[in-house]
């Protein structure tokens, strides 16, 4: 094993991941008290805003796009059905697949919530110019491949 003196590494504080944490530590509670007056976790509205924009696919795919993995969408999808924000359905070709759909519900609490969330993604960019935003994008787009 190779020694590295530890005053190489960079210092915590402004490492990657520590700086990642606090940025989403400073934009994420405008959003949690969104999600709060909805009655919604973080996962949830995961899952619903994906749905809004590609409702009807599969569970496999919902985990691919939330980042949450297949066994976790089982509760939270399990809480989302008794809330009656959406259904599911197993495929007629493929009786192993299940759709996730909204359900009328579902896609009515997009009208109410998607003003607020607006307000707060213009209140972000705001913050900064919009070659900042795009250079940030970009950035953050390199990172997640």
């Amino acid at each position: 094993m190779n020694y590295v003196d530890i005053n190489e590494v960079p210092a915590f504080s402004t490492s990657l991941p520590m700086q990642l944490y606090k940025a989403l530590d400073a934009i994420m509670p405008e959003y949690r008290n969104l999600f709060y007056k909805y009655d919604l976790t973080e996962q949830q509205w995961r899952i619903l805003r994906v749905l809004w924009t590609e409702n009807n696919i599969t569970v496999a795919q919902l985990s691919k796009i939330t980042l949450l993995p297949a066994p976790s969408l089982v509760g939270i999808l399990d809480r989302l059905v008794k809330k009656n924000l959406l259904i599911r359905n197993r495929s007629d070709k493929d009786r192993r697949q299940v759709q996730i759909s909204l359900t009328t519900k579902g896609q009515e609490l997009q009208q109410l919530v998607a003003p607020s969330v607006l307000a707060i993604h213009s209140r972000l960019k705001a913050r900064v110019s919009n070659e900042e935003w795009q250079s940030l994008e970009r950035l953050l787009k390199k990172f997640s491949v």
